[in-house]
């Protein structure tokens, strides 16, 4: 199969190549993202395999349909970025990664929590350049905190074991009960409990219309004066003017970020030689107690590697007609 694949890296190329070693598809790599923009390129493609920063409406949609593309495949879990309805009115087929290392995720949020709250990135810097204080560095001891999970699936989950190991109070909130956690001491509650009684707040729930700006300045008015934010999850769950002023008035103690609401116009791309027209996040980056990472908790080998083989296996099963295709994203998915 001929398959344009978009956003590509110098590692997403080394894995799928990996991943396609015997050659029963043709990769074509493109370094743009996909949008209405760029859907030209996809002419002559039997498949298209993009990632998080490719968008694709109502208009690309129908340009794919128009080209003779017949399958989506997504290198993500996520398809909030694709118009699914649009695909299943041309029978384009749209399938996805549902997992990939989970612990690689959960344990990113640790690594934003624990550098937040310790400031080795401070030290780091401090001690490079031959300044050993400690002024400044003051942290907190994690046992006996309570910390809020918004969203108990696989990652949630892997999460929420990892701050028990801390000997943290776990929180949750989620539109199904996980009974492994609850035996575990996990205690499921309202958002407007978890909200107000955790100390650090970690999201790990998919963007829908009903989590678009979940946090708020409603919601930011509930949470304990100084407390810890953490998404690892999609950028859009925050309304960032919200988080700008908890921070400046201390609502908001320590914010770690690994997806932010415009990331597709700045992340993965090297604008260090340019001048950053985003004036929210170049005023988040101000803050000394805001950690960002570039969408990058998701970076490890083995999910490099799980990712390229499932994406390939979801190529080879639409190519066997395979009835039941196992990581097919339906409408009634966005439904539920």
């Amino acid at each position: 199969m001929k398959v344009a694949v978009f956003s590509t890296k110098s590692y997403d190329k080394d894995y799928l190549d990996q991943a396609n070693a015997d050659g029963q598809h043709e990769l074509f790599y493109f370094e743009a993202s996909l949008t209405n923009k760029t859907v030209k390129l996809t002419e002559g493609f039997h498949a298209v395999c993009i990632f998080v920063n490719d968008t694709l409406t109502r208009e690309v949609i129908d340009s794919l349909a128009a080209n003779g593309v017949k399958i989506i495949v997504l290198r993500c879990a996520g398809f909030n970025n694709v118009d699914i309805e649009r695909a299943t009115f041309w029978k384009i087929k749209v399938l996805r990664v549902p997992a990939y290392s989970p612990h690689a995720v959960a344990e990113h949020a640790v690594a934003l929590i624990m550098t937040l709250n310790r400031k080795t990135h401070k030290a780091y810097s401090r001690v490079r350049e031959g300044n050993f204080s400690i002024e400044r560095l003051t942290g907190f001891e994690m046992d006996g905190k309570t910390v809020g999970i918004v969203g108990t699936g696989r990652i949630g989950s892997i999460f929420a074991g990892i701050m028990q190991g801390f000997g943290c109070h776990v929180l949750a909130h989620d539109a199904h009960f996980n009974k492994s956690l609850v035996d575990t001491g996990v205690k499921y509650v309202t958002l407007e409990d978890l909200f107000s009684k955790s100390d650090i707040i970690s999201l790990h729930c998919p963007l829908t219309p009903d989590t678009h700006h979940m946090i708020n300045k409603q919601s930011i008015s509930l949470m304990k004066k100084g407390v810890m934010l953490i998404n690892t999850s999609r950028g859009k769950l925050i309304d960032t003017n919200a988080v700008i002023d908890a921070l400046k008035d201390g609502q908001i103690g320590y914010m770690g970020l690994d997806v932010y609401e415009q990331e597709e116009n700045l992340f993965f791309k090297d604008l260090s030689e340019i001048v950053i027209r985003d004036d929210k996040i170049s005023r988040l980056m101000t803050f000394p107690n805001v950690l960002i990472t570039a969408h990058q908790a998701y970076f490890t080998d083995n999910a490099l590697i799980q990712i390229s083989q499932t994406t390939i296996r979801n190529l080879n099963d639409f190519l066997e007609n395979t009835i039941h295709l196992e990581n097919e994203v339906t409408v009634d998915m966005i439904k539920a």
